[in-house]
């Protein structure tokens, strides 16, 4: 058995991992993104949140990747997480995300901004006044609505939560006869503007409802080919989240998310919360051969910061982290300092896909954590909070 961790020059050796920011695969790290066309041809600048947890913002980076668009990306701090930036309200006094520069003109709102896109560069497949597009439109706010009561409000009784609970899978159930009457698995005859509208707020419903309410949007046979069909895109892998990190950064946006108390919620919790990760409903296409040497050259670039900011004592979580890198590296994980345990997982708690990396490297990397934790003790780190997310300072990773 493995006794000593390796050196950060040892396990620097072991990935040779990387990514072209701007010209290679969608990337939540990106700040400019050219598709072999050059600098001189962005219109664009997308201004959105720092960690890749705001779902309007998410649209707008599809659909832009989608189409190929240039454009510059700058990063903005959401409220639930810190203050916003005196430069941002400057140009956008609302602090409204996202935010699109074109041609110099500030357009918010996410719907406006997609019109406004489309004017300039073309629809992507069929527009979003179409008549389909808009039927569409109109139905995915439906779900948002069901959603938002059966998860964002206490229930008084158990046949009030069972009434939410109806009415949000009666729209499923609209939904699941839409994607019936294409052809492919796409929202119709081809991937498009509708696809993009519904990516956001389904992958969190699919997440937060999983968690919270031990359901999952999978168990439906058309939404399920539905992801499937994403994840083919590279696109959309590379601004999908994971279940830990929609769950916990839902409560704040959203002012709160409740339990149902079945005995299925408990169990989805604690596998989301304490593993296993892998075979979770929240991703289904193979695993990259690359993932964890992506998992570790994410750490390497941060792991200074990554000491500073545990609330452990910076030489027990060196040791210790180098410990879970070792163990995810060669398969033998050397036991961490004594109180490595809470360091540890306060780590994994706060890993985020995908401002740190993609979601098969997130899995692989929670798993080494909490593989050194177990090693050491079961005390938990320090709870995430649920009214904000001051935990996760954009400024430590922002890039």
């Amino acid at each position: 058995m493995t006794t000593i961790p390796l050196t950060w020059t040892e396990l620097a050796a072991l990935t040779d991992w990387q990514i072209d920011p701007i010209e290679g695969p969608t990337n939540a790290q990106a700040r400019l993104r050219l598709f072999g066309q050059p600098e001189s041809a962005v219109r664009v600048t997308l201004y959105r949140d720092n960690h890749a947890w705001c779902p309007y913002c998410q649209k707008i980076w599809l659909w832009l990747e989608e189409k190929q668009i240039p454009y510059r990306i700058e990063k903005v701090t959401m409220f639930c997480y810190g203050e916003k930036e005196s430069w941002y309200k400057q140009k956008v006094p609302s602090g409204m995300l996202p935010a699109l520069e074109l041609d110099g003109k500030i357009i918010t709102e996410s719907d406006d901004i997609l019109i406004a896109l489309e004017q300039a560069f073309g629809a992507l497949s069929l527009g979003m006044t179409n008549p389909q597009v808009m039927q569409l439109r109109a139905l995915e706010r439906r779900l948002f609505r069901a959603w938002c009561s059966w998860l964002c409000y206490p229930s008084s009784s158990a046949r009030q939560e069972q009434d939410n609970c109806n009415q949000f899978t009666a729209v499923v159930e609209q939904i699941e006869v839409a994607l019936s009457s294409t052809p492919g698995d796409y929202f119709l005859a081809e991937f498009g503007t509708a696809d993009v509208i519904f990516t956001p707020y389904v992958e969190r419903m699919n997440a937060s409802l999983y968690y919270y309410k031990g359901y999952s949007l999978r168990d439906n046979p058309r939404f399920a080919a539905w992801f499937d069909a994403m994840e083919t895109r590279p696109t959309y892998r590379g601004t999908q989240s994971d279940f830990h990190t929609h769950a916990h950064d839902l409560p704040p946006q959203m002012g709160g998310c409740y339990e149902n108390g079945d005995p299925q919620t408990a169990i989805n919790k604690a596998k989301v919360d304490h593993g296993p990760w892998f075979g979770l409903p929240d991703v289904t296409y193979p695993e990259p051969a690359t993932a964890k040497a992506e998992a570790l050259y994410r750490v390497l670039r941060h792991h200074l910061n990554i000491i500073r900011v545990n609330p452990a004592p910076d030489q027990v979580i060196d040791e210790a982290l180098r410990c879970a890198l070792t163990g995810m590296m060669t398969g033998e994980t050397p036991p961490p300092p004594a109180g490595a345990d809470e360091a540890l997982r306060y780590l994994r708690d706060r890993i985020s896909v995908p401002r740190d990396m993609s979601i098969y490297a997130a899995k692989h990397l929670r798993e080494s954590l909490e593989k050194a934790a177990a090693l050491v003790g079961d005390k938990q780190g320090t709870p995430i909070p649920i009214r904000h997310r001051r935990d996760q300072s954009p400024l430590e990773f922002a890039k």
